[in-house]
Parts: structure tokens; sequence; C-alpha cells
């Protein structure tokens, strides 16, 4: 079995392809939302995320096949005086569960932000989603929080 990692080139109409069946695979999980991605954000997602400089998408191949994706967006670290990688949607197909390649794309962000002088990456998991806590665990992450008697930070958003 063949892994190979690539860091996705939004000029490339099969990396583009990829990128969104992946994601889309990601959204239909019920870990991701479980819908499909609109019409819309299938039709423009790719030119819209290649007009922007501070987006990373990392995409893992099995003998050839697209079956894992890491989209990231860079941020800034006020309190560091520095950028920071969010990672924003990780998946990995169902048929190629269990190899360690969410893993791999997580060692292989952690290896551009350092390059890149990034001081964290960041991430958010669902409560319910054990599997990712403990997968995370191993890599390094934990709750964030400033203060034992404040507790951790929260995830909050606000639909507009």
């Amino acid at each position: 079995m063949k892994i190979t990692l690539i860091q996705a080139d939004y000029h490339n109409e099969q990396h583009g392809k990829d990128l969104v069946m992946l994601l889309n695979a990601y959204a239909l999980d019920p870990m991701g939302g479980g819908e499909a991605l609109s019409d819309h954000t299938q039709q423009n997602l790719i030119t819209t995320i290649a007009k922007r400089n501070d987006f990373l998408t990392l995409l893992c191949y099995v003998d050839d096949k697209p079956a894992g994706i890491l989209n990231c967006i860079e941020g800034f670290s006020t309190f560091k005086c520095k950028p920071l990688l969010n990672i924003h949607d990780c998946g990995v197909l169902k048929e190629y569960r269990g190899l360690g390649l969410s893993q791999k794309l997580f060692i292989k962000a952690e290896e551009i932000s350092r390059e890149r002088g990034y001081c964290k990456l960041t991430l958010e998991v669902l409560e319910g989603n054990t599997v990712a806590q403990n997968a995370y665990r191993k890599l390094g992450f934990s709750g964030y929080e400033l203060d034992e008697e404040t507790g951790k930070a929260l995830f909050w958003e606000k639909v507009l």
C-alpha cells in the first residue's frame, strides 16, 4: 500500500475535485453534520479558496486514490505576536480509516507550521467525538485554559 501526502494546489483541477469530494464525504458523516455541501459550495469552493493566501489543504492518497483531507486556516495569536494554524476540517473516507492517515496529516501540518514559524496548532472537536479526542490527545493536543479556576475555553458561534 502506497500512502502519499501532498499540499493541494488550488489551480490543479484534480486536486480541486479530490478536495471537494473528500470534504463532501466528511460533511455527510455524522461528525461533519450529516448533510452534503450545498451546490453553491461545491461549485465555488476551490475558486474562493484559491483567492486566499491564508489557507492550506493537505490531501492524502492511498494507492493514488483520494483518502483523506486536512483543511487549515492561518490565524494569529496576539499574546504570542505570531501566526498559528487552525485545523478546520479533518476527514478520512470510511474505507481508509484505521490506517493512521489522520495522524500522518496532522504530523505534516505540524511540520509545515514549524517551518513557517507558527506558535501553535488549534482545532475544535465535538464533545461526543471521543475517537477524535483520543487521537488528538495522542498528538499532543489538550483543552485550552489560562487558569484552572476559570476553566477551559469553549468554542461558540453566531451564524450570520
